[in-house]
Protein backbone atom coordinates (compact mmCIF):
# COMPACT_ATOMS: atom_id res chain seq x y z
CA UNK A 1 0.00 0.00 0.00
CA UNK A 2 1.47 3.39 -0.92
CA UNK A 3 1.60 6.32 1.41
CA UNK A 4 -0.41 8.53 -0.91
CA UNK A 5 -3.93 9.55 0.00
CA UNK A 6 -6.46 6.82 -0.79
CA UNK A 7 -10.02 7.17 -1.95
CA UNK A 8 -12.73 4.97 -0.51
CA UNK A 9 -16.04 4.68 -2.31
CA UNK A 10 -19.15 4.64 -0.17
CA UNK A 11 -22.77 4.29 -1.14
CA UNK A 12 -25.20 6.35 0.87
CA UNK A 13 -28.88 5.49 1.00
CA UNK A 14 -30.72 8.80 1.29
CA UNK A 15 -33.94 7.13 2.36
CA UNK A 16 -32.62 6.51 5.86
CA UNK A 17 -31.47 10.07 6.48
CA UNK A 18 -33.58 12.86 7.85
CA UNK A 19 -33.82 16.19 6.05
CA UNK A 20 -31.60 18.00 8.62
CA UNK A 21 -28.80 15.45 8.45
CA UNK A 22 -29.09 15.34 4.68
CA UNK A 23 -28.66 19.09 4.36
CA UNK A 24 -25.58 19.24 6.57
CA UNK A 25 -24.04 16.13 5.00
CA UNK A 26 -24.49 17.30 1.42
CA UNK A 27 -23.34 20.81 2.17
CA UNK A 28 -20.16 19.48 3.80
CA UNK A 29 -19.52 17.26 0.77
CA UNK A 30 -20.29 20.08 -1.67
CA UNK A 31 -23.26 18.34 -3.32
CA UNK A 32 -26.85 19.58 -3.85
CA UNK A 33 -29.28 19.32 -0.92
CA UNK A 34 -32.37 17.76 -2.52
CA UNK A 35 -32.36 14.17 -3.72
CA UNK A 36 -35.24 11.88 -4.41
CA UNK A 37 -36.16 9.36 -1.70
CA UNK A 38 -34.68 5.92 -2.19
CA UNK A 39 -32.05 7.20 -4.63
CA UNK A 40 -28.53 5.95 -4.10
CA UNK A 41 -25.49 8.04 -4.86
CA UNK A 42 -21.79 7.20 -4.89
CA UNK A 43 -19.68 9.60 -2.89
CA UNK A 44 -15.90 9.54 -2.78
CA UNK A 45 -14.55 10.12 0.69
CA UNK A 46 -10.90 11.06 1.07
CA UNK A 47 -9.05 9.18 3.79
CA UNK A 48 -5.61 10.29 4.88
CA UNK A 49 -2.78 7.83 4.46
CA UNK A 50 -2.06 7.90 8.21
CA UNK A 51 -5.28 5.98 8.79
CA UNK A 52 -4.66 3.35 6.09
CA UNK A 53 -0.93 2.79 6.03
CA UNK A 54 0.77 1.99 9.28
CA UNK A 55 4.47 2.68 9.29
CA UNK A 56 7.05 1.33 11.67
CA UNK A 57 7.81 4.77 13.05
CA UNK A 58 5.68 7.61 14.30
CA UNK A 59 7.18 10.17 11.97
CA UNK A 60 6.08 10.53 8.38
CA UNK A 61 8.86 10.19 5.81
CA UNK A 62 10.00 13.35 4.06
CA UNK A 63 9.82 11.67 0.66
CA UNK A 64 6.67 9.65 -0.03
CA UNK A 65 8.01 7.41 -2.81
CA UNK A 66 11.68 6.68 -2.21
CA UNK A 67 12.13 4.66 -5.41
CA UNK A 68 9.96 6.45 -8.01
CA UNK A 69 11.83 5.00 -11.00
CA UNK A 70 11.89 1.43 -9.71
CA UNK A 71 15.68 1.19 -9.56
CA UNK A 72 15.60 -1.46 -6.83
CA UNK A 73 12.77 -3.71 -8.00
CA UNK A 74 14.95 -6.77 -7.41
CA UNK A 75 15.15 -6.00 -3.67
CA UNK A 76 11.45 -6.48 -2.99
CA UNK A 77 12.00 -9.70 -1.09
CA UNK A 78 9.41 -11.10 1.29
CA UNK A 79 9.48 -14.07 3.65
CA UNK A 80 7.58 -16.21 1.13
CA UNK A 81 10.22 -15.49 -1.54
CA UNK A 82 12.96 -16.93 0.68
CA UNK A 83 11.37 -19.60 2.87
CA UNK A 84 8.51 -21.84 1.77
CA UNK A 85 7.24 -25.16 3.11
CA UNK A 86 5.68 -27.65 0.73
CA UNK A 87 2.38 -29.26 1.74
CA UNK A 88 4.09 -32.59 2.49
CA UNK A 89 6.26 -31.23 5.32
CA UNK A 90 5.08 -28.56 7.72
CA UNK A 91 6.38 -27.14 10.94
CA UNK A 92 4.18 -26.06 13.82
CA UNK A 93 2.02 -23.02 13.11
CA UNK A 94 3.62 -21.04 15.95
CA UNK A 95 7.10 -21.83 14.58
CA UNK A 96 6.05 -20.57 11.16
CA UNK A 97 4.55 -17.37 12.60
CA UNK A 98 7.59 -16.66 14.79
CA UNK A 99 9.95 -17.38 11.90
CA UNK A 100 8.03 -14.98 9.70
CA UNK A 101 8.02 -12.29 12.39
CA UNK A 102 11.73 -12.71 13.17
CA UNK A 103 12.63 -12.62 9.47
CA UNK A 104 10.76 -9.38 8.88
CA UNK A 105 11.94 -7.68 12.09
CA UNK A 106 15.58 -8.71 11.67
CA UNK A 107 15.59 -7.67 8.00
CA UNK A 108 14.06 -4.29 8.80
CA UNK A 109 16.18 -3.44 11.85
CA UNK A 110 19.46 -4.73 10.41
CA UNK A 111 18.84 -2.60 7.32
CA UNK A 112 18.05 0.41 9.51
CA UNK A 113 21.19 -0.03 11.62
CA UNK A 114 23.46 -0.56 8.62
CA UNK A 115 21.92 2.38 6.77
CA UNK A 116 22.28 4.51 9.93
CA UNK A 117 26.02 3.78 9.89
CA UNK A 118 26.63 3.90 6.13
CA UNK A 119 23.98 6.12 4.52
CA UNK A 120 25.56 9.50 5.26
CA UNK A 121 29.19 8.58 4.40
CA UNK A 122 28.19 6.66 1.25
CA UNK A 123 25.88 9.50 0.17
CA UNK A 124 28.68 11.99 0.69
CA UNK A 125 31.15 9.85 -1.27
CA UNK A 126 28.61 9.25 -4.09
CA UNK A 127 27.79 12.96 -4.22
CA UNK A 128 31.48 13.87 -4.46
CA UNK A 129 32.10 11.20 -7.10
CA UNK A 130 29.16 12.30 -9.27
CA UNK A 131 30.16 15.96 -8.82
CA UNK A 132 33.72 15.21 -10.01
CA UNK A 133 32.47 13.08 -12.92
CA UNK A 134 29.94 15.76 -13.94
CA UNK A 135 32.60 18.46 -13.75
CA UNK A 136 35.04 16.40 -15.83
CA UNK A 137 32.37 15.60 -18.40
CA UNK A 138 31.15 19.20 -18.71
CA UNK A 139 34.46 21.07 -18.57
CA UNK A 140 37.00 18.59 -19.96
CA UNK A 141 35.62 15.67 -21.96
CA UNK A 142 32.91 17.38 -24.03
CA UNK A 143 35.11 20.39 -25.00
CA UNK A 144 37.83 17.94 -26.12
CA UNK A 145 35.31 15.91 -28.14
CA UNK A 146 33.90 19.05 -29.75
CA UNK A 147 37.41 20.30 -30.48
CA UNK A 148 38.27 17.01 -32.18
CA UNK A 149 35.04 17.04 -34.18
CA UNK A 150 35.60 20.61 -35.34
CA UNK A 151 39.28 20.06 -36.24
CA UNK A 152 38.75 16.62 -37.76
CA UNK A 153 36.15 17.75 -40.30
CA UNK A 154 38.80 17.72 -43.01
CA UNK A 155 39.68 14.09 -42.15
CA UNK A 156 36.03 13.14 -42.59
CA UNK A 157 35.99 14.87 -45.99
CA UNK A 158 39.24 13.20 -47.15
CA UNK A 159 38.16 9.76 -45.90
CA UNK A 160 34.80 10.04 -47.65
CA UNK A 161 36.52 11.06 -50.89
CA UNK A 162 38.94 8.12 -50.68
CA UNK A 163 36.07 5.70 -50.15
CA UNK A 164 34.14 7.14 -53.10
CA UNK A 165 37.19 7.26 -55.45
CA UNK A 166 39.14 4.07 -54.69
CA UNK A 167 37.26 1.57 -52.57
CA UNK A 168 33.69 2.13 -53.80
CA UNK A 169 34.36 1.36 -57.51
CA UNK A 170 36.58 -1.62 -56.57
CA UNK A 171 33.87 -3.34 -54.56
CA UNK A 172 31.21 -2.41 -57.14
CA UNK A 173 33.19 -4.15 -59.92
CA UNK A 174 33.91 -7.19 -57.73
CA UNK A 175 30.20 -7.40 -56.94
CA UNK A 176 29.29 -7.27 -60.65
CA UNK A 177 31.86 -9.97 -61.48
CA UNK A 178 30.69 -12.27 -58.74
CA UNK A 179 27.03 -11.55 -59.45
CA UNK A 180 27.13 -13.54 -62.70
CA UNK A 181 28.44 -16.72 -61.06
CA UNK A 182 25.87 -19.47 -60.82
CA UNK A 183 26.22 -22.74 -58.97
CA UNK A 184 24.34 -25.89 -59.95
CA UNK A 185 24.23 -28.87 -57.62
CA UNK A 186 23.67 -32.27 -59.15
CA UNK A 187 23.66 -35.75 -57.66
CA UNK A 188 25.62 -38.54 -59.34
Amino acid sequence: MTTEDKLAETQLNLEDMEEQEEGTLWSSLGAPHKKAAGEQMEVQVEIQSEDLDSTHSDTRPLVQDRDPRGVNKCLRVTFEDVIAEPPSVRSFDKVWLWSHALFEVSRLWCYRLISLLLAVPVSLAAGLLFAVLSCLHIWLIMPCVQLCLINMHWVQTVWGSMLNIAIGPLFTSVGKCCGSITIHLARD
